[in-house]
């Protein structure tokens, strides 16, 4: 008895009557009495004795081992004495025990309150049920909801990114305390309107870092007129990479032409000696005719939406005309001459590229048989088809010179090598000059130095790229002036009409090279926002959402250190 009463709640004012184990049910019972003096009303707290009956209540605890436990809890209904209050009649309160109206214990819903933010409803249920607590999925989602939201001290430094709901349909805004790396808030959109109004609501932001977005720099000028706007570098560094893929791929020819001749070029192996590259597969006909045919389309309507913009005619309305998105259509209207295809991301991968250095290797050895070397293959894990094996040995064979019928008689060949240049599309030169110098391969450096001589055009946008990740790395605002001078001189109109964002938004950008804060702690949380937004199949609504995203625990993580800030991060007039 005294064991079963050291079990009871702590701090409960309770007396233990008796006790009854169920044996087949797997329950115990326990008939506790309230003990408390006297009773305080809930609308005026004035304390009364007056007695007017009982009831019993009975209440589901936390588990004893497998053992389910019930309280079958005796309370009082009292009087109120205050003659001026409007409640005649109530009921005991025990609130270390029970919430009123409630049939779980407080501590029974602490627990189950921990299991729903940490994993929700479907996961919660199951793993409450094998920790032997029937609880269904709503009930848990339902506890989550009563949670009353963390009300925490306006941050001084504030993260704002946006995330998303469904992606390239709904999105939301997040807002993270940098100094402290947790979060503050979900909003229901990315507009500025409500940004503002969460501002005006929370005075005392002084540094907002954000991306290069129109909506969150008017919120935040708005909302947090004194506040310093930092614009995230990675996002610089993602806009001028965009802007050197556009001039990019308006010379698709001689991204062709630079990566044939690279591709031709001997390969020295590691021993010294040269062998010569394996030739690209030959297009089939009806590929190349088709092919030919979609980059004619293109063009006309190329030139058909030029055509409409000489006559007046605005982005929104040619893409209904014509049917085409705004975003062809203003890509389109930005490339002075018409883009060509980026290419397949998976273009030249196959099931034999983790074979091709024992088939070279088989074959330089002398073994020059195509169905010997498919069953080698096998035994090595190749579930590809014999016809793929005979293609590339086909191209094996031209390499060395070689007909596909001839006899070689034991003539000496020279040795073939798999070549490793991947193709040169527009995105991955803007990769290899972002790329920082000393991370490059000789390749890479010889490939952007063809690069440099083929094309005027080109030489300029990359020097252009590569002098801002520069400025931007090496934390040089002082030079963003004439940056800006150059690329407003320039010839391409792509980097002329970057560089005038860029001074549209000029003390943030400045601030974006001069100050430490950036917005990737804010990556971070949206990563873990996206977690919980699957782990609930994407049906949660905001409120649910919130509450699980900013009362998820987190490991404690040590405050950031706020940096003394620069002369020159103080904004200043373009």
């Amino acid at each position: 008895m005294e064991l079963l009463c050291r079990l009871l709640p702590h701090g409960s004012p309770l007396h233990l009557e008796t006790w009854y184990l169920d044996e087949v049910a797997a329950q115990l019972t326990l008939r506790v009495t309230s003990i408390q003096a006297m009773g305080h009303c809930p609308v005026c707290r004035f304390p009364t004795r007056r007695i007017h009956s009982y009831y019993e209540r009975t209440l589901a605890d936390l588990r004893w081992a497998h053992i389910r436990v019930v309280l079958q809890l005796r309370v009082r209904k009292f009087f109120c004495a205050n003659g001026r209050c409007t409640r005649r009649i109530f009921t005991e309160r025990l609130p270390q025990l029970v919430a009123p109206w409630a049939r779980r214990t407080q501590r029974l819903v602490q627990w189950l309150t921990q299991i729903a933010v940490a994993l929700g409803g479907t996961a919660g249920a199951q793993f409450s049920h094998g920790l032997g607590g029937a609880v269904s999925r709503n009930t848990l989602l339902r506890v989550v909801r009563r949670l009353p939201l963390p009300v925490r001290a306006t941050p001084t430094v504030l993260g704002v990114d946006d995330w998303a709901y469904r992606k390239r349909q709904t999105y939301g805004t997040i807002l993270i305390d940098l100094e402290q790396s947790r979060p503050v808030a979900l909003l229901h959109d990315r507009e500025a309107g409500t940004l503002t109004q969460w501002l005006k609501a929370h005075p005392g932001v002084e540094i907002i870092t954000r991306d290069r977005s129109k909506a969150y720099a008017d919120g935040a000028r708005q909302g947090a007129p004194e506040a310093i706007q930092v614009a995230d570098r990675f996002h610089l560094i993602q806009n001028v990479a965009e802007a050197l893929e556009q001039v990019c791929s308006a010379h698709g020819q001689v991204l062709t032409a630079v990566h044939e001749v690279m591709r031709q070029a001997p390969i020295r192996q590691a021993d010294g000696s040269v062998a010569v590259p394996v030739p690209p597969p030959s297009p089939a006909p009806t590929a190349q005719e088709l092919a030919t045919q979609r980059r004619a389309r293109r063009l006309a309507t190329y030139e058909q939406v030029w055509a409409l913009h000489r006559q007046g005619w605005s982005g929104e309305a040619i893409a209904r005309q014509l049917g085409m998105g705004r975003t062809t259509v203003f890509r389109y209207l930005h490339a002075p001459t018409c883009p060509e295809r980026k290419g397949r991301a998976d273009r030249g991968k196959s099931l034999l590229n983790a074979y091709k250095d024992y088939l070279v290797q088989r074959w330089n050895a002398g073994c020059r048989d195509a169905r010997q070397l498919c069953a080698e293959l096998r035994q090595r894990g190749y579930r590809g088809s014999y016809p793929t094996v005979a293609r590339y040995t086909h191209r094996l064979r031209q390499a060395q010179g070689v007909a596909p019928r001839q006899r070689l008689m034991g003539r000496p060949l020279v040795a073939v090598s798999e070549s490793r240049q991947q193709p040169l599309t527009a995105r991955r030169v803007a990769w290899l000059v972002l790329r920082r110098e000393d991370k490059r391969t000789a390749g890479e450096s010889q490939q952007l130095t063809q690069l440099r001589a083929q094309q005027g055009e080109l030489a300029e946008a990359i020097a252009l790229t590569e002098d801002f990740a520069q400025l931007i790395r090496q934390r040089q605002g002082a030079q963003l002036d004439p940056w800006l001078e150059r690329a407003a001189q320039s010839t391409l109109g792509v980097f002329q009409r970057f560089a005038q964002g860029l001074r549209d938004d000029y003390a943030a950008v400045k601030a974006g090279m001069t100050l430490p804060w950036s917005t990737g702690p804010v990556e971070g949380h949206i990563h873990c926002l996206k977690m919980l937004k699957r782990q609930m199949f994407g049906r949660a609504r905001l409120d649910l959402l919130s509450r699980r995203f900013l009362l998820a625990p987190r490991r404690a993580q040590r405050p950031t250190p706020r940096p003394q800030a620069p002369v020159e991060a103080q904004p200043a007039a373009a």
